[in-house]
């Protein structure tokens, strides 16, 4: 379902996927999911969008899990109003995107992934926003942007590298803040470079499997 949220720039572009469900008939009504995701695409000015192919492939993780999940574009993204800002203000356009989901499944656990500039938006965002029940980060760029705020995060948290990423490692990251907090997981997979390309069917199933084994019951 593709849609327009209300932003604080102006309209934000977005699509929503609800769970791919066995039986939709009148007979068996859609419960509701048990978790609902917002996820954040990549830097915006070097052509990240809502349409990125890991983005992409983090959401489909998801669906497949069980979650309804919105993917949209930062204000300047796509058909997404406003301007690139970079200084923080595309956390309020996640904000915006939280306050659509918690309206649309009222009561349900809100989540958030991003990739890249998406993870480092999603990531500041969780130091104070209460409603993030989990925050899947994917490639956090430790080395292209400061990022030792991450270990300030309040959620439960997935941290998924890439080994032989050029905008930033566990290595990296490690060498920065030093231990992470027990509240962070990290994962790591080989043999990629920022963008996953080769694996992004395993980080899809990571994501997945991530997301069942700490859903709800």
């Amino acid at each position: 379902m593709e849609l327009f949220l209300k932003g604080p720039a102006g309209r934000l572009q977005a699509k929503l996927w609800l769970p791919e469900l066995a039986d939709r008939s009148a007979a068996h009504p859609v419960r509701p999911p048990p978790a609902a995701a917002v996820v954040c695409h990549p830097h915006p000015v070097h052509g990240g969008t809502m349409d990125n192919n890991v983005v992409f492939r983090a959401a489909r993780g998801l669906q497949a899990a069980g979650l309804a999940v919105l993917r949209f574009n930062f204000r300047g993204a796509g058909i997404s109003e406003g301007e690139h800002d970079g200084r923080g203000a595309e956390e309020l356009d996640l904000l915006s995107a939280l306050d659509w989901m918690q309206e649309r499944f009222r009561g349900v656990p809100l989540w958030v992934a991003g990739f890249s500039f998406g993870a480092r938006t999603a990531a500041s965002l969780a130091r104070r926003e209460r409603r993030i029940a989990r925050l899947i980060c994917l490639a956090l760029p430790c080395k292209a942007f400061d990022c030792r705020f991450v270990v300030d995060v309040l959620p439960p948290t997935l941290l998924l590298m890439s080994r032989r990423d050029e905008f930033g490692t566990l290595a990296d990251l490690a060498e920065r803040v030093g231990v992470l907090p027990a509240h962070i997981q990290t994962e790591e997979l080989d043999g990629m470079d920022h963008f996953f390309r080769g694996q992004t069917p395993e980080l899809e199933a990571r994501v997945r499997d991530y997301a069942l084994e700490h859903l709800p019951r």
